[in-house]
């Protein structure tokens, strides 16, 4: 038996993909735990007898819903990647001591992790919840790509040890990526391992007797953490939803209560605050409409179902690119997509076979990537070789 230590940011996309492994980690019998600031949250998502060593977290603050491109990416790294990783640190440093973990499996985006493992001289993993960090999305934006690794550096001597000389980002003995190159393209040292797809606690109350039969279902969502841009975007896409209910049924998830809720005699549109994602692919879903969130994209293209994507900001547009590129959906501009546009494109994915015969191929390729169980493979293997 081993123990592996899961070190995760506060974030449900970045909780969700290590959620499976470290059940089919447990499952073999080995000892899982985990490192974050919302413990309820990892409770909630990996089942409520998790154990899970808390820290500090980030400063309160939200993002300005305007922020953009490199001034979003900025602002991410300046008020929430690093300051996180500072507040982390002694958090992981003292479940590290009290665990004593033979691995610690770091997200990509808990710097925390990888620099107080190495800085303890304990093997580290890393789990990537997006594949954008492999296609170099700063080669673009040389004075922000320096910005960053000099950032890092100095991350690096505040919590870790100040001689290391491995990017937190990228471990040098074991990343894990949760997509295939079918999407993704192809990057060297890495382990495509596909989506991480395992069973969620039920979502009570979901009208499951709405569904029509007789018409193609469309999710529309931009997931967990867009709720101060999404407004606008789900009325258009109701709208564009209602100009074809002849045809089509729409699920708009709206976490904000930004929509009016349609009575409960509407059979055509249906604004609930959250879904059972998988549970509803699985049921049969024609065309997902999304921000290009990669957890959403992979658990659209896993069942087979083309996509609508309207990027919005961090990894999103490197995402779309990469499912247009691929032919299993079509991209529209988040900000200045109207009815129309917006219904061209669903349209398309919905009447056009090649679109659905390219998300089947990806999802044929990440079933083929092994999923979870690919994934625990090699962190037993990585403990192996200790």
């Amino acid at each position: 038996m081993s123990r592996f230590l899961f070190v995760v940011p506060p974030l449900t996309g970045h909780i969700n993909p290590a959620v499976g492994v470290a059940a089919e980690l447990a499952g073999r019998g080995h000892r899982v735990a985990w490192v974050c600031a919302d413990p309820a949250l990892v409770r909630r998502l990996a089942g409520e007898g998790a154990e899970v060593f808390g820290c500090a977290g980030a400063p309160e603050g939200s993002r300005p819903p305007e922020l953009r491109g490199p001034e979003a990416l900025k602002f991410l790294w300046e008020w929430f990647l690093l300051p996180l990783a500072e507040a982390m640190a002694p958090g992981v440093r003292a479940a590290v001591g009290e665990f004593r973990p033979d691995v610690v499996v770091a997200d990509q985006q808990a710097f925390a992790g990888a620099l107080v493992a190495e800085a303890l001289g304990v093997p580290w993993a890393t789990s990537a919840t997006t594949s954008a960090e492999f296609t170099d999305p700063l080669a673009g934006l040389p004075k922000v790509g320096e910005w960053v690794r000099e950032r890092l550096a100095l991350l690096r001597a505040s919590v870790g040890d100040p001689a290391g000389r491995s990017d937190p980002r990228f471990s040098p003995r074991l990343v894990l990526t949760y997509s295939a190159p079918e999407l993704a393209g192809h990057a060297d040292g890495i382990r495509w391992v596909g989506p991480s797809v395992a069973a969620r606690p039920a979502v009570a109350g979901f009208p499951w007797e709405w569904l029509d039969a007789g018409r193609a279902t469309v999710l529309v969502t931009l997931g967990t953490a867009n709720t101060d841009v999404g407004d606008r975007f789900l009325a258009v896409s109701v709208e564009a939803l209602r100009e074809r209910a002849d045809r089509v049924q729409g699920v708009v998830v709206d976490p904000g209560g930004t929509l009016r809720a349609a009575g409960a005699d509407d059979k055509d549109v249906l604004v609930v605050p959250s879904v059972p994602q998988l549970a509803l692919l699985e049921r049969g879903v024609g065309a997902v409409v999304c921000h290009a969130g990669h957890n959403t994209v992979c658990e659209a293209l896993w069942h087979g179902v083309p996509l609508v994507v309207a990027p919005i900001r961090d990894d999103q547009p490197v995402v779309a690119g990469q499912v247009a590129a691929a032919g299993a959906g079509v991209r529209v501009r988040f900000g200045r997509v109207d009815a129309r546009r917006l219904g061209a494109a669903l349209d398309a994915v919905l009447d056009e076979p090649g679109h659905r015969a390219a998300a089947e191929r990806i999802g044929a390729a990440f079933r083929a990537a092994g999923g979870t169980p690919a994934a625990a493979d090699h962190l037993e293997e990585l403990a192996r070789e200790l």
